[in-house]
């Protein structure tokens, strides 16, 4: 009997024995691993990233509208090391892993395979945002070390619509921290991202959710320009085109739209080109829209007044070139008001001339045209009026009328804006919680109202930006695109309107822009009649009275 019950005891001995040196492996040989493995979990389950903060438009009525969100999507992701353990296990490769993966998570099976064979790896995201189809494949492999989690991933509510304003996020190159890439996104980075929680062994610390973002952007005359451009481009077949819509009397920007663009949600389904803001990324020749900044320039210095008179003979020769009019005909005498009315190129080379050059090139200077306006969004970059310094008279005299110098579509808007605001130069906002900033007065208020008459008088004479009952203050720009391979201009034009409306006291400035449009047609073809549209749509849309009845 003694026997049977020390053979018990030795076996629980045993037992216990065993007990003691498992509970030994995991406290102290594993513990790492298992820690390791813990965090790893965290980490996919998001419990230490901050919240990122949304981003809101307004309306006219100073409604929040999330235009983006936070939103909880499926992730698949890979535990390394429990994935070449359990290859061995299965007597497999883990190139026979990758290859199996490859076609359910979109990656090929080299880079997949690289991703497998990190040793001592606990972690290594797959696929975000993963489709149910996506989730069933990869339950349905069942392999150990492969893994589904929801996480709060960013969610833009419109798809396209401001896209290139907003920007997107994606992964960290050496990380998989989500950081924001282009826009908004990218220039608030660290505002909305927050501040990411900590896992030191079992303790967790709280993360740091980001804020909100509040835009001047108004969503629904957002969406109206986006649809008149995309129409205008669609039926012109140009090769893009931008439209910014902006409050003068703040600097508040209300729309900026950019085509092609792209859809946020699916950013790597799109052309890296298509992330640009062109609106502050991009320079360009803007043309004859350029005469309204000459004639402001001439007659705020006291050289010209709207009535002065010229006699155009079609051409004028300087420097061994010949500047003629768009139309190859000669207008005979002119005031300075016909020369916008009927957009003659001569009579803004006759303005510049009276102005004086030094005075013409530091009044540019004044307008901003050759600084960056500091709006916020990342990657501005600034006009170049580089040509006037070689002091030669040709290039000021193309530069009377747009071409030879370059500006970015925001810089223009700014200045056009300035004409509309008694000549008070503003910032652009895009943040609704920033206050209006003034840069400078650019011209005096005379100088401005006089501008603005003659724009307007262009308008009636021209009938096709006009709106019944409304006094509309606008210019055509039709510029040759530079050929930077050989030196010159090419067939191809870029056409841009700028106008504002009313001219009596104006709520809004419009900019739209149309690049390289097939036949290389007028301005007033193509921008004039969607920037006619949309100045109908704001009107209506913010009940504003009419000023010419």
């Amino acid at each position: 009997m003694k026997w049977r019950i020390t053979i018990v005891i030795i076996g629980f001995g045993i037992l216990y024995l065993v007990l003691v040196l498992n509970l030994y492996n995991v406290q102290f040989n594993k513990a790492a691993y298992y820690s390791a493995k813990a965090e790893s979990q965290h980490l996919a389950s998001g419990i230490v990233e901050a919240v990122r903060g949304n981003i809101y438009f307004t309306d006219k009525n100073n409604n929040s509208i999330p235009a983006v969100l936070n939103k909880d999507y499926p992730t698949i992701y890979a535990v390394p090391k429990e994935i070449q353990q359990d290859a061995e296990e299965r007597g497999m490769t883990v190139s026979e892993y990758a290859q199996a993966l490859s076609p359910i998570v979109g990656k090929s099976a080299e880079d997949l395979e690289k991703q497998l064979n990190k040793k001592n790896d606990l972690y290594e995201l797959l696929i975000q945002k993963a489709t149910p189809q996506q989730v069933n494949d990869a339950k349905n492999l069942g392999f150990n070390g492969i893994y589904v989690d929801n996480r709060l991933l960013r969610f833009y509510n419109f798809n396209n619509l401001a896209a290139q304003l907003l920007g997107f996020v994606a992964p960290d190159e050496k990380s998989d921290e989500l950081v924001g890439r282009y826009g908004l996104e990218l220039q608030f980075n660290s505002l909305l991202a927050g501040k990411s929680g900590r896992i030191k062994g079992d303790s967790v610390t709280s993360p740091e959710n980001g804020k909100n973002l509040n835009l001047t952007i108004d969503r629904n005359i957002q969406a109206q320009a986006e649809e008149i451009l995309d129409a205008l481009v669609k039926e012109k077949d140009a090769e893009a085109g931008s439209v910014i819509v902006q409050e003068p009397s703040t600097g508040k920007i209300l729309a900026m739209a950019g085509f092609p663009n792209f859809d946020p949600n699916n950013y790597s389904k799109s052309e890296l080109k298509n992330f640009l803001n062109t609106n502050v990324q991009s320079v360009y020749e803007p043309g004859s829209v350029f005469k309204v900044i000459t004639m402001a320039v001439g007659i705020d210095s006291g050289k010209i007044t709207p009535d002065t008179t010229y006699v155009d003979t079609g051409s004028v020769t300087l420097n061994g070139r010949t500047i003629k009019n768009w139309d190859n005909k000669a207008h005979g005498k002119q005031t300075m008001t016909g020369v916008i009315e009927q957009s003659i190129n001569t009579g803004a080379v006759f303005a510049e001339q009276k102005t004086g050059h030094d005075i013409f090139y530091n009044y540019l200077l004044k307008f901003g045209l050759n600084e960056l306006t500091d709006i916020d969004l990342p990657g501005e970059v600034k006009g170049n009026l580089e040509n006037l310094k070689r002091g030669r008279d040709i290039h000021f005299a193309t530069a009377s009328f747009g071409q030879g110098v370059s500006v970015t579509p925001i810089e223009l808007i700014s200045a056009i804006s300035a004409l509309a605001n008694d000549g008070v130069l503003m910032k652009p906002l895009i943040l609704a919680d920033d206050k209006p900033q003034v840069a400078r007065r650019v011209i005096k208020p005379e100088t401005a109202k006089a501008v603005t008459q003659m724009m307007a008088s262009a308008v009636k004479k021209n009938v096709l930006a006009d709106i019944p009952n409304y006094a509309v203050a606008g210019k055509t720009g039709t510029a040759f695109v530079p050929d930077f391979n050989h030196g010159g201009y090419t067939d191809e034009v870029i056409n841009t309107y700028a106008g504002f409306a009313p001219a009596s006291s104006p709520k809004f400035v419009i900019l739209v822009k149309l690049d390289k449009a097939a036949g290389a047609p007028l301005a007033g073809q193509t921008v004039v009649p969607a920037f006619r549209e949309l100045a109908q749509f704001i009107l209506n849309y913010y009940n504003i009275a009419p000023d010419e009845l």
